[in-house]
């Protein structure tokens, strides 16, 4: 008989950092960004660059485990790391109702607190986000794509990110509001050294994801986690994968100095925001297909955009939620619909401005 994923230690640990397991192999914990939005102190970066409302977002992990030991993750080691899935598999329907229930309770405390506003508190019992992304390797759950139609049934949209270690999984992937690529080094040498990949042909299976993806007819980014003295070199050989996954979005991100990666990196290796931007900018030499439209500065992230999402002279990076719920939930349109289907204008207070001075400190700034 085959065994949950956690045992008895595991679950505590995690517990311990605040977050909640749901079933054998998932897990649930509130986003620091849904805590501020809900005290009235501000929105995560994908507010700004794609209208997600921070309140209500419910940030969560199908599964734990992950192919991957990449040095800049918060998360411990203690959680399994396997090639193959070997456990118990929990049904879709257990997963959606036990994170929604668990993301509930662990907000019950800023009921009627202090710094809450309670409006946005209230409105945070609606969940109308996911990030599949919390920690592990959430697509290796094998009844992904059955999750995924959970979700839109609920009118939840999706966000999932991966490590680009399961090309296959990617390949079959249903449509969701927005996947994501995490492409963490430009070389196979810096790639195996930064991820401690378990797959030997690690480099070909990421290859083999940026290709799948560039397939994809929703929406897609990649993300590149960067570490200063450590991976924010080969601009070049960055961007050919970039072209080679087409993304309609590249988020350029500084890695945090948070949990157990303090125990693996300094503080000198989180890069400032300036040093962010300045990254993007070099790359962008080589990128002509993009343009750099946002920042998100407290969280020291750029955003670049596929220049066909500069409509009518306006930057289109916003999602229409409501259009995408009806076109992922109609039997006729839910394989085929592309993102030109489902966007909004970018509001023009979220894009970047030559010269404008930011006043707000980062919460790193030493």
């Amino acid at each position: 008989m085959k065994k949950d994923m956690l045992d008895k230690e595991t679950k505590k640990k995690l517990e311990s950092q605040q977050y909640r397991v749901v079933g054998g192999h998932s897990a649930v914990k509130i986003c620091g960004w849904t805590k501020n939005a809900i005290r009235g102190i501000g929105y995560c970066y994908k507010m700004k660059f794609y209208g997600i409302m921070s309140h209500q977002c419910l940030q969560m992990t199908s599964s734990i485990s992950c192919a991957n030991r990449c040095t800049f993750c918060w998360r411990d080691y203690k959680a399994p790391v396997s090639k193959d899935w070997k456990w118990k598999i929990d049904s879709p329907k257990t997963i959606i109702e036990g994170s929604l229930k668990a993301q509930d309770k662990l907000l019950e405390g800023f009921n009627k607190g202090k710094n809450t506003i309670q409006k946005i508190y209230d409105e945070s019992k609606e969940v109308k986000h996911v990030a599949l992304s919390l920690t592990g390797e959430p697509i290796n759950y094998p009844k992904i794509n059955e999750l995924i139609r959970g979700f839109n049934k609920k009118n939840i949209s999706t966000f999932l990110v991966t490590n680009a270690q399961y090309p296959e999984e990617i390949k079959k992937l249903e449509p969701v509001t927005q996947l994501y690529l995490s492409i963490d080094a430009p070389t196979k040498e810096l790639l195996k050294k930064i991820d401690n990949p378990v797959y030997k042909d690690y480099w070909e299976r990421m290859n083999k994801s940026l290709e799948y993806t560039a397939k994809k007819k929703q929406r897609t980014a990649i993300r590149l986690t960067l570490m200063k003295g450590i991976n924010m070199t080969h601009l070049k050989e960055y961007a050919e994968l970039i072209k080679k996954g087409d993304a309609d979005f590249v988020e350029i991100k500084s890695y945090m100095w948070v949990g157990d990666s303090q125990k693996r990196h300094n503080f000198e290796h989180m890069p400032t925001s300036k040093e962010i931007m300045k990254f993007a900018k070099k790359i962008l030499k080589f990128l002509p297909e993009y343009s750099l439209v946002s920042e998100h500065y407290e969280s020291r992230v750029v955003l670049l955009v596929k220049n066909n999402l500069k409509i009518n002279g306006k930057w289109h990076t916003w999602i229409d939620f409501e259009k995408y719920n009806k076109l992922v939930n109609n039997p006729k349109t839910k394989k085929t619909f592309p993102t030109m289907d489902y966007l909004k204008p970018l509001p023009e207070t979220a894009i970047l401005k030559e010269g404008f001075k930011h006043k707000i400190k980062s919460l790193f700034s030493k």
